[in-house]
């Protein structure tokens, strides 16, 4: 990791011209301020529009316009086959095979539906271990799906929560949770980054002692895909879920994404719910009872592609296929580091609560204020700096290496020193 960082707007600028990824922020679009793009370190909650988005939905619409129901065999980007259009750069990313990953729904369906796949509790077996502060979406899954099993939430969840004192969570500790309840784990299922913290957790070793426990491993993605590269099958992780709205710029709402290791997806025997989406294709229009699930992941899809909801995530993707997520998180490994440098030269009181640790972080850098952290957040939004607030206390910055620069970066410092 190189660190010779300075603080000079020259020096910003000669690393943005020796970028090879730089040219990659004039081909989306910013938010304005003031005549100018804002400063944009919002993509860990919404990324941002692809300049190729417009023109893919009117080629969407046309192909409707100008063909109907004739759009899923004749279209430009066929709408039967449409899911397709993501399985070779979402494997890429993800470290899997084509067949392990789909688009489909959005994330926490997909985990309902996932789970009742991996989550079959018995008396013995039926508690499901996830760390404390995990994104309420989550939180109100798991709570429901225990309970709709008939069990209290309060017991059938093992929350880890960090030491005395602690905001992250060490990974021996995770580990001695997974054993400790070893005997009535059905499932472990973590956030592979903290949307709190910013926090990378150790997934093949936490994927690794939850087998050992005899459960299921299972992983949210949502702060990760776009974000940091994955090799899901490597590490035997069972299932995953997450959105494409956040680094992969997808849009409000957009299809979510499900990786289901092939040890299952190709056993047609393996418990799902099912759908006419989620059938062979070469009976699904035979039109008969009788559900036969497609190999892989596609297998756990219910219903017809969601075709206008997913053409931004195929102009995004053909984007990151280009860029090269090896080359993104090198950049990003970068720019976060050159963030926390130059945060290190200002005077507010806040203390970096995401691991100083570059790999076991993404893009994103988390500010604990003990106070004021609102308004300060408030003020840098008045500035033109995009970022956003958790409770308590919490300013998350993550500057994108698909479309930030150091030169951004360097504009958010000069804007701090005026503070």
């Amino acid at each position: 990791m190189n660190t010779a960082f300075e603080t000079t707007a020259s020096f910003a600028q000669e690393r943005d011209a020796a970028d090879v990824l730089n040219g990659f922020k004039s081909r989306f679009h910013f938010p304005q301020h003031n005549g100018k793009d804002s400063i944009y370190f919002c993509g860990n909650s919404l990324g941002l529009q692809a300049r190729s988005v417009a023109g893919a939905i009117q080629q969407e619409l046309e192909d409707w316009q100008n063909m109907a129901v004739e759009g899923y065999f004749r279209a430009r980007n066929p709408w039967l086959y449409y899911q397709y259009n993501f399985s070779e750069t979402l494997s890429g990313m993800m470290g899997c095979s084509e067949d392990e990953v789909t688009v489909m729904n959005t994330l926490t369906v997909n985990l309902h539906l996932v789970m009742q796949s991996f989550y079959r509790p018995d008396k013995q077996r039926y508690r499901i271990l996830m760390e404390a502060g995990a994104f309420p979406s989550d939180q109100y899954a798991l709570e429901t799906l225990v309970r709709l099993h008939g069990f209290d939430a309060d017991d059938a969840i093992v929350e880890v929560h960090p030491r005395e004192g602690e905001k992250l969570l060490h990974t021996e500790d995770i580990l001695a949770a997974i054993h400790r309840h070893r005997d009535s784990l059905a499932v472990v299922l973590m956030g592979g980054i903290n949307y709190y913290t910013g926090q990378f957790y150790d997934m093949p070793a936490i994927t690794a002692a939850a087998h050992e426990a005899g459960a299921y491993a299972g992983w949210d993605l949502a702060h990760v895909a776009g974000n940091i590269p994955l090799q899901l099958h490597k590490w035997d992780v069972d299932f995953a879920v997450w959105c494409s709205y956040k680094y992969l710029n997808a849009g409000p709402g957009a299809a979510g994404g499900l990786y289901v290791h092939e040890r299952f997806g190709n056993d047609a025997g393996f418990p799902r719910l099912g759908g006419w989406w989620g059938n062979d294709e070469k009976t699904r229009f035979k039109m008969e009872k009788g559900f036969i699930p497609r190999n892989g992941a596609a297998g756990w899809q219910i219903s017809t592609a969601q075709v206008l909801n997913m053409v931004a995530l195929k102009a995004s993707l053909e984007l990151f296929r280009e860029a090269g997520i090896e080359r993104l998180r090198e950049k990003s490994l970068q720019l976060t580091s050159y963030l926390e440098f130059l945060l290190g030269h200002t005077q507010l009181p806040f203390e970096v609560i995401t691991p100083k640790d570059p790999q076991q972080r993404g893009a994103q850098l988390s500010l604990f204020f003990p106070q004021n952290g609102k308004a300060i957040q408030t003020r840098m939004m008045e500035n033109g700096i995009i970022c956003d607030y958790r409770e308590p206390g919490v300013i998350r910055l993550a500057p994108a290496p698909l479309y930030c620069s150091y030169t951004d970066v360097y504009r958010f410092y000069e804007v701090l020193q005026t503070f």
